[in-house]
Order: C-alpha cells, then sequence, then structure tokens
C-alpha cells in the first residue's frame, strides 16, 4: 500500500503518518520525489484500514498495490485450483462442467425422472433446491429436509454428487447431511455469518455473485470462506442487476476473463438465473463456455409448465442432449472439453489439490 501525500503536506504530517503506520504494527518507509512524498506501508495482510490513513491530514489518496483478496487471489496461488468430488468428477483445469437439474426438488418421481436424463445427456453434477428463498413470501418455498433427502437419493441412484443451496448459518448442518456442494444464493453472497459456517463445513462451495456486486466484492466473500479453512471454492456468475429490461438480469460474461486474470478459483455461469427465459438460456450457454467458464449450471425439468419454481426458464429434458453436444464442439475449439461421466467415486475422496491437471 502507498499512501501519496499531498504536495504542500508539511514534514509534521508526513512523521504523523508514519507514526500511525508504525502504531499498527507496520513498517513504513517514506519515498520522497520531486514534488511530493509517498509512505509505503510494509507487510500488509490485508487488516489495514485504508479508509482511516485517507483521512489523516495532508493524504491525497491510497494506492494498493497487492489485492485485499490475498488467499484467492492469483499473485498468491498462479496455478488454478483443482478438485475432485466423491464420483471422481473434476471442477476446474482444462475440462467443463455441467450441473443440472431443477430449480426445486418437487417430488420423488420429479427429481429421479429429471436425474436419469441429465446424467445420460452427460451432466455430471445433479443440482436441485430444498430451500427455496423466494421474492414473494406466497411462491413455492421448497420441500425442506425432505427435498434434500429425495435430491441425495437421486444423486447415489445415479452416480452424481449434488448441489443444493443453504440459506442461513443454522441451516449449513442440515445440508451438509446431503449435499456433496454447498451453494451460497446470489441474495447470500455477503452473508458474512453464512460465509463463515460454510467455510467450516468441509464441503466445497459454490459462491454466486450478489444481484449488484462487483468482482472485487465477489472475491471478497470468497475470502471469508478461505479464512475458515475451505479452498474448495467455485465461483458463479449469474447476471447482475442494470437498466436493461430485455432480460431478468444481465449475464456478465467478461466476469469470467476478470476472475480468470484476478484468481486462481474456477467460474461455472448460470445463465438460467440470468436471463430467466428459456429462449435465451442455450445461447447464453454456448456463448459461457466460448468465454471460458469452467462450467455451466443448468435449470432443467420434464415438464417446465407444471414446474413450481421458475418453470420459465427451465429446459426441457430433450432439449438438454444438443445443448450438451454443442457445448463439446465449443469446448474443443478452445482447447478444452467437458468434464466425462465418470463410473465410479475417486480414491481420494473429496481433496482440494492446486496446479495443472
Amino acid at each position: 500500500m502507498l499512501i501519496v501525500m499531498k504536495h504542500t503536506a508539511p514534514p509534521e504530517q508526513i512523521e504523523h503518518v508514519i507514526a500511525e503506520i508504525q502504531r499498527r504494527g507496520y513498517r513504513a518507509e517514506p519515498i520522497a520525489g520531486r514534488e511530493r512524498t509517498a509512505i509505503a506501508l510494509i507487510g500488509d495482510d490485508g487488516r489495514v484500514d485504508a479508509n482511516v490513513l485517507a483521512a489523516l491530514p495532508g493524504v491525497v489518496r491510497i494506492i494498493h498495490v497487492s489485492p485485499p483478496y490475498r488467499q484467492v487471489s492469483r499473485e498468491t496461488r498462479p496455478e488454478d485450483t483443482v478438485f475432485d468430488l466423491p464420483n471422481g468428477s473434476l471442477v476446474g483445469g482444462r475440462n467443463v462442467v455441467i450441473m443440472a437439474g431443477p430449480c426445486a426438488v418437487e417430488s420423488e418421481e420429479q427429481i429421479f425422472e429429471t436425474a436419469k436424463q441429465v446424467r445420460n445427456a452427460g451432466a455430471t453434477i445433479l443440482r436441485g433446491g430444498a430451500f427455496k428463498p423466494r421474492t414473494s413470501p406466497y411462491a413455492f418455498q421448497g420441500l425442506g429436509e425432505k427435498g434434500l433427502a429425495l435430491l441425495a437419493a437421486a444423486g447415489r441412484e445415479y452416480g452424481m454428487p449434488v448441489v443444493t443451496e443453504a440459506v442461513d448459518p443454522a441451516g449449513v448442518e442440515l445440508v451438509v447431511r446431503y449435499a456433496d456442494i454447498i451453494q451460497i444464493g446470489a441474495r447470500n453472497m455477503q452473508n458474512y455469518s453464512l460465509l463463515r459456517e460454510a467455510g467450516r463445513s468441509g464441503k466445497p462451495i459454490v459462491l454466486k455473485r450478489g444481484l449488484s456486486a462487483t468482482i472485487k466484492e465477489l472475491l471478497l466473500a470468497a475470502e471469508y470462506i478461505f479464512l475458515e479453512g475451505e479452498t474448495r471454492v467455485i465461483l458463479c456468475e449469474r447476471g447482475i442487476r442494470t437498466f436493461a429490461s430485455h432480460a431478468r438480469n444481465t449475464l456478465d460474461l467478461t466476469a469470467v476473463a476478470t476472475v480468470h486474470e484476478l484468481s486462481h478459483l474456477p467460474i461455472i455461469v448460470d445463465p438460467s438465473h440470468a436471463t430467466g427465459s428459456r429462449s435465451k438460456v442455450i445461447p447464453m450457454a454456448r456463448a459461457a463456455v466460448a468465454a471460458g467458464a469452467d462450467g455451466v449450471m443448468l435449470e432443467v425439468h420434464p415438464e417446465p409448465e407444471r414446474a413450481l419454481s421458475d418453470g420459465a426458464q427451465s429446459l426441457r429434458t430433450e432439449q438438454l442432449p444438443q445443448l450438451i453436444d454443442e457445448l463439446r464442439v465449443i469446448a474443443r475449439a478452445i482447447g478444452r472439453d467437458l468434464e466425462p461421466r465418470r463410473e465410479s467415486a475417486s480414491a481420494s475422496g473429496v481433496q482440494s489439490v492446486a496446479g495443472t491437471v
């Protein structure tokens, strides 16, 4: 961190800033220039409140040399994070994962039929919601623990790890009993007590970008999870709120390239929630893979017209095979491939590794 002083700052103001830095336990190195002095704060560990220093007399601005998200930064770990799931599927690296399933688990018949169809189409991870935080309190809120049990049973039946959302800190323990991956939804991206609890769960995390969150804020949210010990974090771009009205949200595919530049974490794209429209999901899924996403999360339902949640954005099960074939072609065109379906669990379990595969 560099603290840049005004060109009119007298020596006593410079000495005061140096003293404040030292009082906080850091080393200060003044750098005298022709017109002004800058003070380098040595040993910044991310705990320094830059706003406090910026308010000191004589300070004109603060320049951050290192990002505030230390552990998720590519500066800290240049190699991509890659980890495996209980069925041997890899997240990160060269291959692109397909997560697919209904927005909400509605019944045993529905989730088992969907799991069968998405697995046959080539998906490797089963998604489904048991707790559904909805904008309207009158909308379907999910089946709760019954939904979790059905989702887990369908995942076992078809050899697919399952991802589902935990909506509050108290619910993490329940979700852990059934899920292989815990999802943190967009509305909870900055629910710091939930992030900390999820980081202590021992499960990989899908962290969705908030409705109006910057990439910096997304990476800082991931940092909360890292600080609790969980390094298997998958970021998810699912559209942000803008002035545009032609889709539910604005899908920000530049987030994919930006995250890859700034962080070693994998990032997937959810075109279903981003667009809110079945007709837009397929082209945006194609675009996500072309942009370099490490996976796509798709809502799929055997009868979208009867879906209790988000039927308008859910693909029909018969649409999925062709889409996955198209995504495979796109992935190969940019030197990647789709993560293959694996028939048995990995011997190592779910352990995080950093590096290439």
